[in-house]
C-alpha cells in the first residue's frame, strides 16, 4: 500500500505545478474528451466522465471548456481536432517498467518525444507486449479515510467486487477488476464519497526495489516524461520507500 499512497502524494504534489504552469487545464480537458468519446456525454451514465467533470470544476476550470470537451468527445464539435488514445512500453534506468499513456493528435510526434526522453535519460522504449504482461488492468479509487471509515469502505468496496481495500496515513485504496469500476464508482457516489483519484490504471503485478539515490534517477525519468504534453500518464514498478518521500521533502 504505501508505494501506491506514496505515489498518490508525488502526483498530487506534480497536479499543483501544473496547475501553476497552465498544463493542468489541457490535461483535465484530453481527459474528459476521452471519458466522453468511450462511454457517451451523459456522466449520470458514465462514471469515468462524471469523475473528469468533477476534477476539472475542482480545479476550477471554466464550463464552456468542460463543454468543448465533452463535445469533443462526442463528436458534436466538428472542427476540433480528432485525439488519440495510445500505450507505449518501455524502461527507465535499473530496469524500471514503464507504460506511458498518451492522448495525442500526432502517434508520430508522441512516439518521438517519449523515445527521445528515455534515450537521453538512460532508459529505452520496447516493442508492444514487452512490458505490458509486468502489469494488470484495474480499477482503483484513492479517498480520505474522513469521508468514509476503514470498515465501512471495506464492506461497500467487497460487496461492489472490490479484490483488495487498504489503509495507511489516512488514505483508503480500493482496487478491483476493470469490469467492476462503474459498480465501485456508483457505491462510492452513493456512500457520499468522492474520490482524489479514481480509474483504471495500469497496476504493476511486482515493484521493484531501488537504492533512495536511483529511485531518485528514476522518479526524474518518470517527471519528465510526464512533462510531455501528450502524455497523460506514467505507469511504473518502482516501489516508492519512506526514505525515498523523505529525500523528495528535502529538495
Amino acid at each position: 500500500m504505501s508505494g501506491h499512497s506514496h505515489w498518490a502524494t508525488i502526483r498530487r504534489k506534480k497536479g499543483a505545478e501544473d496547475a501553476k504552469r497552465g498544463k493542468l487545464f489541457t490535461r483535465l480537458s484530453r481527459e474528459i474528451t476521452m471519458a466522453a468519446r468511450e462511454g457517451g456525454g451523459d456522466p449520470d451514465t458514465n462514471p469515468r466522465l462524471a469523475l473528469a467533470i468533477a476534477n476539472a470544476k475542482s480545479n476550477n476550470m471554466p464550463k464552456d471548456r468542460i463543454e468543448r470537451a465533452i463535445k469533443r468527445g462526442t463528436g458534436e464539435d466538428k472542427d476540433a481536432t480528432a485525439l488519440e488514445e495510445i500505450m507505449y512500453e518501455g524502461y527507465a534506468p535499473h530496469g524500471v517498467a514503464l507504460m506511458i499513456e498518451c492522448v495525442t493528435d500526432n502517434r508520430n510526434r508522441s512516439v518521438s518525444e517519449v523515445r527521445h526522453i528515455l534515450n537521453k535519460m538512460g532508459g529505452s522504449m520496447g516493442e508492444m507486449g514487452s512490458v505490458a504482461w509486468q502489469f494488470d488492468r484495474k480499477s482503483y479509487f484513492l479517498f480520505s479515510a474522513e469521508q468514509l471509515d476503514y470498515d465501512g469502505a471495506f464492506e461497500l468496496a467487497i460487496e461492489a467486487g472490490a479484490d483488495d481495500v487498504t489503509e495507511e496515513d489516512n488514505a483508503i485504496e480500493i482496487i478491483g477488476p476493470v469490469e467492476a469500476y462503474k459498480t465501485l464508482a456508483d457505491s462510492l457516489k452513493n456512500a457520499g464519497v468522492t474520490p482524489e483519484e479514481a480509474g483504471l490504471r495500469m497496476m504493476p503485478k511486482q515493484e521493484m526495489a531501488l537504492s533512495v539515490e536511483d529511485t531518485l534517477q528514476v522518479l526524474k525519468v518518470i517527471e519528465a516524461l510526464e512533462e510531455l504534453d501528450d502524455v497523460q500518464n506514467v505507469y511504473h514498478n518502482l516501489q516508492i520507500s519512506d526514505e525515498v518521500m523523505a529525500a523528495l521533502a528535502k529538495e
